[in-house]
């Protein structure tokens, strides 16, 4: 079987044509988000090779102009969640073995979540803010590759702003991330089915469902740490 036909082999569900690329790849990041809610390390390598595959989803139409509607910012996000991931990946790691050093076990969790200071809150906000407003505006010159409305490249830079902030926040243990990727779920939900994406956006109601369980379970750990004694707060990066 060749590379080409790998690449194009898909599913045809009500007229619609479905990637294998898609379904597997949303499949390695809902493994990759359950890694996350039980802080395992394994679940930054998995992710990364579904940002890889959804890469290749989002930007088929750059390709093939049959193809659906083209998110450049969906696809951007992949390439930068692969680069916060192994942030993430080693920090994680680093996590673990301070933990390991102070007595816990090989099961424990790589880290200790906890809430994301007044000032580191600020910080990401305004971040956040001043990304979502360049954002939109380079979405908007690049272009979409058709007549794309303007709310189109807001909400593309909503959802590319939010997730990096989120996958960030991951990284650092902050049980913000999963009130960052509520946010994004509800724009990104809308925007995926208005585009076609139907695995992703049928997914990604699912996602909103595991944040909200990830944010309890990361909330519970934070009122009662699972290691013995204090883990120091940063990592050199």
């Amino acid at each position: 079987m060749s590379l080409s036909t790998l690449y194009d082999a898909h599913l045809t569900i009500s007229g619609h044509q479905i990637t294998w690329r898609e379904i597997v790849g949303n499949a390695f990041g809902f493994a990759s988000a359950v890694g996350g809610l039980r802080r395992r390390v394994w679940a930054w390598p998995v992710g990364i090779v579904g940002n890889v595959l959804l890469f290749t989803v989002f930007v088929a139409a750059t390709f093939d102009a049959q193809a659906q509607q083209p998110l450049f910012g969906q696809a951007g996000r992949q390439v930068f969640f692969v680069i916060t991931s192994i942030y993430g990946w080693y920090r994680w790691n680093e996590q673990k073995r301070l933990h390991q050093e102070l007595g816990a076990g090989g099961d424990a969790p790589a880290i200790d979540p906890r809430w994301a200071t007044a000032r580191e809150r600020v910080a990401y906000l305004v971040a956040a803010a001043a990304g979502v407003l360049v954002c939109q505006w380079v979405f908007s010159v690049v272009g979409a590759g058709w007549p794309a409305p303007r709310w189109y490249y807001w909400c593309d830079a909503w959802i590319f702003v939010g997730s990096m902030l989120a996958t960030y926040a991951m990284a650092r243990g902050w049980n913000d991330f999963w009130l960052a990727w509520i946010a994004v779920d509800l724009v990104g939900v809308p925007l995926l089915w208005h585009s076609g994406y139907y695995p992703s956006a049928i997914l990604y109601v699912f996602y909103g469902g595991l944040c909200v369980v990830g944010f309890v379970t990361w909330w519970r750990a934070t009122r009662s740490p699972a290691t013995p004694g204090p883990v120091p707060e940063e990592v050199p990066a």
